[in-house]
């Protein structure tokens, strides 16, 4: 079979071999085959070209996780289209800023399964229009520039736009070839076939969603269950009830074993058989808890939209210690520069590969800021190689805290507070005092209102971290602000919480 250059075309392999088997199914009781799904396809396809949408437009679509984004997805493949999936749960003014920027040609609302859709669709004074079998809102059809179409993989196939530390996100263009790889990639690591059940709360507007979750599974034949928002007592309830696979982000797995705990529950009884995390760190301690609950080895890695979610990837058995984000992927290169890494054998992580983006859209100067003339990806995050080659994330390079001359890593800070059985997750970063040194903040949420003190926390933490990496204040909050994959957004922390920071009453 030849390689191939358009994301559609792992359905079409699909469909080919199993076109009976079922393929999607989403919070609403819609469910499709194969065959049905290409059926959807095709009838969105005639609804779109008769909208206007023509080769190389960009359509924005405003959504939550249901059947309609693979089918809104897979028929703009299909037409040489780009596609923009943004999460409905934006902000108006967020919304607002990504379609300024996209310029689309159309703007589809989701407003069938998604309230917020709905409540984007109204303002923008959309009108109701039914596309691929599903009631959506379609606001007015634009003037626009086209993407320039290609035969190959190099197409851009999605936009993704970026959560942003500052200002406006930026717009993330990734190929179909990004997209085939990726999906392919995770396919065949997760040992995915036809017969899997693979639970999809992860947002498809985002990279980690739309590439390990989707792609994967079309790819493969299997059956996807959509899911629009976590809930730790759906997840818990779908694992018993049949889900094979379960790719997840750390906060979830600790919010799945919290309910599992409040159930009376100690070990996972279903067909689950690969269970993964992503998009954050994962912290030692819940790694052994998650596998003491799920009953088998809880795979790791890490990646970065820029870099169609996969760079490197763990596939250990169960009880390996190993903390590491894993090998590099076949086909994917790593390497560290330890000019920004501060002390040997640390450095900014820079990846090349089939992985890498096109660039970000109408942006040539934040490209040409991580995307070197070596094709190497500037991610960012700081990194050390261990003597087996694995990758271990230590920090982003922004978010290193230098404290008495001496380099502190968020995620280790991190990993010893959330190793008290009381703390759900935390989060660390940095705050400037006078003299430029800075102090240690740690937000920590606890499994419930109570639980313990930050007292107790700074004394948990003072036995496992050296004076100058213990937290300057400790922090007992409620939920941290978090992207819609389950990403806490540290940018946010201060502004979130600025009314108790200012109140004094910090430990």
């Amino acid at each position: 079979m030849t390689t191939p250059t358009r994301i559609h075309h792992l359905l079409d392999q699909s469909l080919a071999d199993h076109a009976d088997r079922p393929a999607l199914r989403d919070a609403t009781g819609d469910a499709l085959s194969y065959a049905q799904l290409d059926g959807r396809i095709e009838q969105a396809i005639g609804e779109l070209r008769a909208l206007g949408v023509r080769p190389g437009d960009r359509l924005v679509i405003v959504s939550e996780n249901s059947v309609s984004i693979p089918v809104l997805l897979m028929a703009t493949s299909r037409m040489d289209a780009v596609s923009v999936p943004v999460n409905a749960r934006m902000t108006g003014p967020e919304l607002a800023k990504i379609v300024g920027h996209t310029d689309p040609r159309l703007v589809l609302y989701l407003s069938d399964v998604s309230e917020p859709a709905l409540a984007h669709a109204m303002a923008a004074k959309a009108a109701p229009t039914p596309i691929g079998g599903a009631a959506l809102h379609v606001g007015a059809t634009r003037d626009c520039t086209p993407e320039p179409v290609v035969a190959d993989g190099d197409m851009t196939a999605v936009i993704l736009y970026t959560t942003g530390t500052t200002g406006m996100p930026k717009g993330v263009m990734l190929s179909h070839g990004n997209l085939v790889f990726g999906g392919m990639s995770s396919a065949k690591l997760r040992r995915i076939v036809p017969t899997d059940l693979i639970y999809g709360v992860l947002p498809m507007t985002h990279v980690f969603g739309l590439t390990s979750m989707l792609c994967a599974g079309i790819g493969k034949a299997a059956q996807i269950w959509l899911v629009p928002r976590f809930s730790a007592a759906a997840v818990l309830d779908a694992l018993q009830a049949g889900v094979t696979v379960l790719p997840a982000v750390p906060q979830m797995h600790a919010a799945i074993m919290a309910e599992a705990a409040a159930r009376g529950m100690t070990r996972l009884k279903g067909p689950l058989r690969y269970v993964s995390s992503g998009a954050a760190p994962l912290d030692p301690d819940w790694k052994r808890r998650a596998e003491a609950f799920y009953g088998i080895a809880l795979q790791n890695g890490y990646g970065m939209t820029e870099t169609t979610a996969g760079v490197t990837i763990t596939d250990n058995a169960i009880g390996d210690p190993d903390p590491s984000a894993g090998h590099p992927l076949p086909g994917v290169e790593i390497r560290l520069d330890e000019s920004v890494g501060r002390e040997p054998g640390t450095g900014e992580v820079l990846t090349r590969g089939p992985h890498v983006m096109l660039g970000y859209f109408r942006n040539p100067e934040a490209t040409a800021q991580v995307l070197d003339d070596q094709g190497f990806m500037h991610t960012g995050d700081l990194g050390r190689l261990d003597p087996q080659g694995r990758l271990h994330i230590v920090g982003r390079c922004k978010e290193l805290i230098i404290r008495g001359g001496f380099n502190v890593y968020p995620p280790e800070v991190e990993a010893a507070l959330n190793d008290h059985p009381a703390v759900l997750q935390t989060a660390v970063i940095g705050r400037k005092r006078d003299g430029g040194d800075e102090e240690v903040l740690a937000f920590c949420q606890l499994l419930q209102e109570g639980g313990t003190t930050a007292e107790a926390l700074a004394a948990h933490a003072a036995e496992r971290l050296s004076a100058y990496k213990r937290p300057t204040h400790i922090l007992l909050v409620g939920p941290l602000p978090a992207a819609a994959t389950g990403k806490v957004l540290k940018h946010k922390l201060m502004e979130h919480f600025a009314d108790l920071l200012k109140s004094g009453k910090v430990s």
